[in-house]
């Protein structure tokens, strides 16, 4: 019998408050972000893992990752985490790690690796990986030369065509190309940060972008635009053979939205 695959989850940008009530351009950041979990939880099969790739908390307080903590905990699936800009991650790494929540960032289930990487620069809101962060991806990579492996952070690496985002994403991807080109088991590199679907790809692997489980952006804006679908999540199928395949869900969730704003 042939063995099932292995189903990861997605879940980005949740921008959560200490205030459960307050809200993100009108929309209720935890509500949206438990109608996603809704939809997760009648999933058939499972994941297998949760993936959190950044932004996870609006504020930055230890109360808005506790909310998440108790949100996740549920479900009762092994996840891990990255931060985005708006993260703390000292803060994220003594609450969020403790139950089904890890904060290692090298793991392999089911003969697939990944591999978590911090692209959160300290006041600012644009990434940039760190040389000491390159050097361990290249050590790890290393070390496992045949096994599948995904790549996370919350920056996109790749343009995504619209000029506001593109000035915010990932700064000097090539440093991250350049360690990804030696090492052909990478297979696909999965992101946060842009509030919208994305797929990409570059000398064989895939880019992934997801949508948040609150505010969507408008894709090929050169300027801040809201854009109207609903909250989401990846999920990706990943095979023995290092094949894969990958969807975006979608949640029906009615807010009333800032449509006018100009940033957030």
């Amino acid at each position: 019998m042939s063995q099932s695959p292995l189903i990861v989850a997605q879940i980005t940008d949740t921008h959560l408050f200490a205030d459960e009530r307050q809200t993100l351009l009108g929309i209720s950041t935890t509500q949206s972000l438990q109608a996603v979990l809704k939809r997760l939880k009648t999933l058939h099969p499972q994941p297998n893992i949760v993936l959190l790739t950044g932004d996870l908390s609006q504020d930055e307080t230890p109360q808005s990752y506790e909310r998440l903590r108790d949100c996740i905990a549920p479900l009762n699936i092994p996840t891990y985490w990255i931060p985005g800009n708006h993260d703390r991650p000292h803060t994220m790494q003594s609450i969020l790690n403790t139950g089904c929540i890890s904060a290692e960032k090298s793991v392999q289930v089911q003969g697939w690796r990944f591999l978590l990487l911090n692209s959160a620069v300290p006041g600012q809101v644009h990434g940039q990986l760190s040389e000491d962060t390159l050097t361990w991806l290249n050590q790890e990579l290393q070390q496992h030369p045949t096994t599948p492996t995904v790549v996370a952070l919350h920056h996109s690496p790749r343009p995504i065509a619209s000029d506001w985002m593109d000035d915010i994403n990932l700064h000097q991807p090539e440093a991250l190309f350049a360690v990804l080109d030696r090492h052909p088991q990478v297979k696909t590199v999965l992101f946060g940060h842009i509030h919208q679907e994305f797929a990409d790809q570059r000398q064989g692997v895939r880019y992934f972008g997801c949508p948040s489980t609150c505010v969507q952006f408008k894709p090929k804006h050169s300027d801040f635009a809201v854009a109207q679908e609903g909250p989401g999540f990846r999920l990706l199928e990943l095979h023995p053979d290092g094949s894969y395949s990958t969807t975006v869900e979608r949640v029906a969730y009615s807010a009333e939205l800032d449509l006018t704003a100009s940033g957030y």
